[in-house]
């Protein structure tokens, strides 16, 4: 799969990957009929054509997020740049969030607390009709005056891929007369129908203005890890083995990004995340993706850090660093979760994972959702297919779900397998799942929380303190309503609508 670094917008993840957001059955059924099977659509939905998998399509949905918001995330993380929304200003409305979360990931890195820095041109209708570039071009200023940034980043919004804003130019003049980055994101929520279009176009847009095309040098001991919000785990983990972590891009520099071509390697816990950062810089740059199951349990843990140790020669520290810490983990986890039953809803890559730490602990595991599945990653090669290693190391999942975290559908799903707790990310369907009588463990501050052996213990021990509380949940349940209709809630199957629609 080759990478095209030369126009300014990503192909989206639906032409790029056949990434889908409805799907429901077994993950053996998943994974046969997904690209590292190379299989086509054998169901009677009607949609598999050109070796595409088939796609449950909904009627309508309740809520779902968009690629600008991913930008904006990603984007106003990084710490010595400034992101201009260009768009309406409600687009902007998560910068509250947002800004919360990048202030704790600084502290949880050991830096002092800063504010996310972003700006709104608050485009409005007589914009919609004769353009907004001239704001635009005011905002950069403003930023520059303002701020004194390493980098700009320009989100562009549904709004301005309608009016047809001439975004380069503006960015090429600026750019000019700042002498930093001036970069255009190309995000428009419209392009894609799931968020996960939004790392790309992040990632894109750094690798095209940003990341250094000529390195002086490669440091042969410094390795890429792409990473979201949360606790650096990496730098003292892979210490072990002698390397320094770049860690990207959540709380980065533009330093950091500049030198992701120089790092011997790059990786990350999650491929959804990292598919397409990974793919183009060993494409474009000779910077080697380590190909392996993800860093969850022994198993993957184990395999990824021997990926990484191949790739940089560092075998014996890496079997030196797995035996200790097989010796010092194993003895710690108990049995105390054996029987318990668990749901995981989430974004693919890393639900694969969190799965694999659950039933390394012993979880039982009948349901999972996942908020959308990519049939291939960039790099076709089968030691990423992570639904393949889940499968092959710990079985099969009855009722494995792919929908973008519709609240009608969450509580069929859980209902279907009656689950203990729910592990959750993007947390706003937290509250249903509590409302159902099910303790919900939300991932949203620190994502690296399962990674690696610590993160065995570490979810281990959060689970057993959401299970001592569901007393409050099943109160909560006995106490309160859900606002849909009897025969709704009556349905045994999520998908009823999809598959009446078809």
């Amino acid at each position: 799969m080759t990478i095209n670094l030369r126009t300014a917008v990503v192909e989206n993840r639906e032409q790029r990957l056949g990434t889908i957001i409805g799907w429901d059955g077994k993950a053996t059924e998943l994974a046969e009929h997904s690209g590292y099977s190379a299989s086509d659509c054998r169901s009677s939905c009607g949609s598999g054509k050109n070796g595409k998998l088939c796609e449950l399509q909904g009627p309508f949905t309740q809520g779902a997020g968009c690629a600008e918001q991913i930008v904006e995330y990603q984007a106003s993380h990084v710490r010595d740049a400034v992101l201009i929304y260009h768009s309406p200003v409600g687009c902007s409305a998560g910068q509250a969030g947002t800004n919360v979360s990048y202030r704790a990931c600084t502290v949880r890195r050991g830096q002092i607390p800063t504010d996310a820095i972003g700006i709104s041109t608050n485009l409005g209708e007589r914009d919609m009709v004769y353009g907004g570039v001239e704001k635009l071009r005011e905002a950069i200023h403003m930023a520059w005056e303002r701020h004194r940034p390493n980098a700009v980043f320009i989100a562009t919004s549904c709004a301005t891929g309608i009016i047809g804003d001439d975004v380069e130019s503006v960015t090429r003049d600026c750019e000019e007369e700042f002498g930093i980055p001036i970069v255009p994101v190309f995000c428009e929520g419209f392009k894609s129908k799931h968020w996960s279009s939004g790392f790309d176009a992040i990632q894109h847009a750094i690798l095209r203005q940003i990341v250094r095309r000529n390195p002086p040098r490669k440091q042969e001991d410094l390795i890429n890890v792409f990473v979201l919000s949360g606790t650096d785990i990496y730098t003292p983990m892979l210490a072990n083995l002698g390397l320094r972590v770049n860690l990207v891009v959540n709380v980065a520099t533009v330093e950091n990004l500049a030198q992701l071509s120089e790092a011997a390697a790059s990786t990350s816990f999650c491929y959804s995340l990292a598919s397409y950062f990974g793919a183009a810089l060993e494409q474009e740059f000779g910077v080697p993706e380590i190909k392996s199951p993800p860093p969850y349990g022994f198993a993957g843990t184990d395999a990824w850090l021997r990926a990484i140790a191949k790739v940089t020669n560092r075998e014996e520290q890496a079997e030196r660093f797995i035996a200790s810490e097989h010796a010092r983990v194993l003895p710690k986890l108990r049995q105390r979760l054996t029987g318990v039953k668990g749901y995981v809803a989430m974004g693919e890559g890393f639900a694969h994972g969190v799965i694999a730490a659950l039933r390394e602990l012993g979880v039982t595991l009948d349901g999972s959702l996942m908020y959308h599945h990519d049939p291939v990653y960039d790099n076709p090669d089968k030691q990423r297919d992570t639904l393949g290693h889940l499968i092959d190391t710990y079985g099969d999942i009855e009722h494995l779900s792919v929908a973008n975290g519709q609240p009608y559908q969450l509580f069929n799903l859980l209902k279907r397998v009656n689950p203990d707790f729910i592990v959750i990310r993007h947390g706003g369907l937290s509250p249903l799942a509590s409302r159902l009588g099910v303790a919900a463990l939300p991932l949203e501050g620190d994502s690296n929380l399962p990674v690696g052996y610590q993160g065995l213990i570490d979810l281990g021990e959060e689970i057993l303190s959401v299970l001592a509380q569901r007393k409050f949940h099943e109160d909560l349940a006995a106490h309160t309503t859900l606002p849909y209709k009897k025969s709704w809630l009556e349905q045994r199957d999520p998908f009823a609508l999809a598959r009446e629609a078809i």
